[in-house]
């Protein structure tokens, strides 16, 4: 029934995925200072290095995924990062009312990403 859309609709959905991805890591771009103290004061080393990295990896993997280049290992690349800042930023375990929910939506949301992105890596095979 789709099969004449389908090329159309895969495009899509990696354009939405991706642009999110680059769309964050732009708007992370901005948000460094906030970001560094947060990680730093969870301990991590080297936080603002592991930062860009976490950047490069949104924008480069997000731009690959929408032009559907090395898609597998694109949406595999965020994976990894979104188990990383899921853990990093949504400590849900540390907080109480309205800010765990939030936290806890965060957790649901990056899940939800990741079932995208294993459909992306299914597509693409």
């Amino acid at each position: 029934m789709f099969e004449d859309t389908l090329p159309a609709l895969a495009f899509a959905g990696r354009l939405l995925l991706g642009g999110a991805f680059v769309f964050a890591g732009i708007r992370n771009i901005a948000n460094r200072p906030l970001l560094t103290s947060i990680m730093t004061a969870r301990g991590v080393p080297q936080a603002g290095l592991l930062l860009w990295a976490g950047i490069i990896v949104q924008i480069v993997g997000g731009a690959l995924l929408i032009a559907g280049l090395w898609t597998a290992l694109a949406a595999a690349g965020l994976i990894g990062f979104l188990i990383v800042a899921t853990l990093m930023f949504h400590n849900f375990w540390d907080h109480q009312g309205a800010e765990r929910a939030a936290r806890i939506n965060g957790v649901v949301a990056n899940i939800a990403l990741t079932g995208g992105f294993i459909l992306a890596m299914a597509a693409s095979a």
